[in-house]
């Protein structure tokens, strides 16, 4: 994202060692037996990618009132990249607060590489878009969205969001997903929100919730969504990865 859109998420982060969920992240304060991954203050225990990836060679990363932002490398360039957790993590549950600025494209990886290669949950949050739903990043590029959403402008002030190309979960190889006017009434608008993501499973079983309101539920062991092949995601991923942040290689995220 650049310069005009440069706060991704959070103001803390944490995970947790609940069996048989090994992880989770957080937003302060630190719950107990959670694990912190974001100290508010340094980028300690976080990895730009190493080398060149799709979206670019890493992006710009800071710690700043106790925040992470991201832009693109120099902003506006079309150069982005992900910023990606030291620890690996195999089952766990993670949350984290997110405020994304109007029309940005961004995501929330889970079981990232340094390539690039994840299951993503969209953060694309722009017309035609969507937050909440699952995406394979280098994986398939199979996508789980059964709407998108777009916002209602006064001038360049954001006063309300509208959902359109409605699918149901069966279509999307979903377990089952939110109704759209649950996810409308769930996001706060121009305000932060908290998502939260269970991810269980070598085909993992993958739940996200934002706000409380449970988004959608996959199953990597059964789903017949297009472009998702079981196998080929379990050989590319492993069974543990990181948890990322990215800014959107390419020109023309606002």
């Amino acid at each position: 994202m650049n310069r005009l859109s440069r706060r991704t998420f959070v103001a803390s982060s944490t995970l947790a060692a609940a069996a048989p969920l090994a992880t989770s992240v957080f937003a302060a304060p630190v719950r107990e037996d959670w694990i912190q991954l974001f100290d508010g203050k340094s980028l300690k225990g976080w990895h730009r990618n190493p080398k060149r990836i799709g979206h670019g060679t890493g992006g710009i990363w800071k710690a700043e009132e106790g925040t992470l932002t991201g832009e693109q490398d120099p902003p506006g360039s079309g150069n982005g990249g992900i910023l990606l957790s030291d620890q690996k993590f195999g089952d766990f549950e993670v949350e984290i607060d997110m405020k994304p600025d109007w029309g940005v494209c961004s995501g929330f990886f889970i079981r990232g590489n340094d390539q690039g290669q994840c299951i993503q949950m969209m953060v694309d949050y722009h017309d035609n878009g969507n937050v909440g739903h699952l995406y394979g990043e280098g994986t398939g590029g199979f996508n789980t969205r059964t709407f998108d959403i777009n916002g209602r402008l006064e001038g360049k002030k954001l006063v309300g969001m509208e959902t359109a190309k409605h699918r149901t979960a069966d279509e999307v190889g979903l377990v089952s997903s939110c109704k759209p006017d649950e996810w409308v009434r769930a996001w706060k608008l121009n305000d932060w929100n908290t998502a939260r993501v269970r991810v269980v499973g070598k085909y993992p079983r993958i739940t996200t919730w934002i706000n409380q309101t449970e988004i959608c539920e996959f199953d990597g062991g059964t789903s017949r969504l297009k472009g998702y092949d079981r196998e080929k995601v379990a050989k590319s991923l492993g069974r543990e990865g990181s948890i990322a942040v990215q800014v959107h290689g390419g020109l023309g995220w606002p």
